[in-house]
């Protein structure tokens, strides 16, 4: 398959292959397969990210007992593998300066 050019924007869960505005926090080079795979990721964030919004106006339940936050942390980190795979240098680096991925990937 053929790979083409994608801007992603994790904070707004954005890939286009489009550059506006501030959409190009990320480029990668992907196929279409690949792109569903990350969008699936960045979904995944956001339905976590929903469910920890609500937890958070439970006051019994204590923050690090909370499995959304979990499941959010390893979307995170499992988007960023998948930026890191498909980026250009410069999301390589940037990935590699955050130390998301742990000491493998530098």
């Amino acid at each position: 398959m053929e790979r083409k050019k994608y801007y992603v924007n994790v904070g707004s869960g954005e890939i286009s292959q489009i550059k506006y505005d501030n959409n190009d926090s990320f480029t990668i080079y992907a196929t279409d397969d690949e792109v569903v795979m990350l969008r699936a990721k960045l979904d995944n964030m956001a339905v976590d990210a929903n469910r920890t919004f609500f937890r958070s106006h439970v006051p019994i339940m204590p923050y690090h007992n909370d499995k959304s936050n979990d499941d959010y942390d390893a979307e995170m980190v499992e988007a960023y593998r998948i930026l890191h795979e498909l980026g250009d240098e410069t999301t390589k680096q940037f990935i590699n300066s955050i130390g998301i991925l742990g000491d493998n990937h530098m």
